[in-house]
């Protein structure tokens, strides 16, 4: 009697595996297989390789790849986006210092129309000749010329600046006043001087209809830096 063992390895599917055969003369032969190793899923990746990743676009780029690790078209990519990036704060700080330096001209700067407006009216209410034609000083209100356009709710003041001959700047304005009494017309006259940094008064007055005009302030031209006619002799002008 004898017997004989013999293996043998196959696949199956993903896994291999080993089968073992014995004979004997009493039987033909028995057969025994079992599973030596598997690897579901053939064709997947390996446990250490890494996913693959999107490659990034101007709009894509969130900058959670380091600068190392993109390809060329990539570097163009973000550069083109910060380069766009740069441009638009840029942009936002010219535009937030123009506004700021709109403003402080027109509005907050002692040269400004609306600050000399704003000067002009606590004048006229902390006067008691003004007051006494046209009432309580808190009841007085002053306001710009009527516009043509029913929907136009700010009356603008009307302002002119303009450089003589000698080069000083005059600011003319006139406004309207009204009161609980009356209501009238201020005059103002400004002057800045050459070399001067601020305008002074030329001229401010109240008109009120049926009364004289009250001056509150009034300078001559000469102490406000004005030139001297030149003396002229045969033609020539002797300074």
């Amino acid at each position: 009697m004898y017997s004989s063992l013999r293996h043998s390895q196959f696949p199956v599917g993903g896994a291999k595996f080993l089968s073992t055969s014995i004979r004997s003369p009493a039987s033909s032969h028995l057969t025994r297989s079992y599973a030596t190793q598997s690897t579901l899923g053939g064709n997947g990746p390996s446990p250490g390789s890494k996913p693959a990743r999107k490659q990034i676009s101007v709009i894509s780029d969130d900058g959670r790849y380091q600068w190392g690790e993109l390809s060329g078209s990539e570097k163009v990519a973000r550069a083109t986006q910060q380069s766009f990036n740069f441009l638009i704060v840029a942009l936002g700080v010219v535009m937030t210092g123009g506004v700021i330096t709109l403003l402080y001209t027109d509005v907050f700067s002692p040269n400004s129309k609306t600050w000399q407006f704003e000067k002009a009216v606590s004048r006229i209410k902390e006067d008691p000749r003004c007051t006494s034609l046209l009432g309580d000083r808190k009841t007085i209100k002053a306001y710009g010329e009527a516009t043509g356009s029913r929907w136009a709710r700010n009356r603008p003041i009307a302002t002119t600046i303009q450089k003589d001959s000698s080069g000083r700047e005059h600011m003319h304005m006139n406004f309207n006043v009204e009161g609980s009494l009356n209501r009238g017309v201020v005059h103002v006259h400004m002057i800045k001087p050459v070399d001067e940094h601020k305008f002074y008064y030329r001229l401010l007055a109240l008109d009120v209809k049926g009364q004289p005009r009250i001056i509150l302030e009034q300078t001559s031209d000469g102490a406000l830096g004005g030139k001297k006619s030149p003396l002229k002799i045969l033609g020539i002008n002797w300074r």
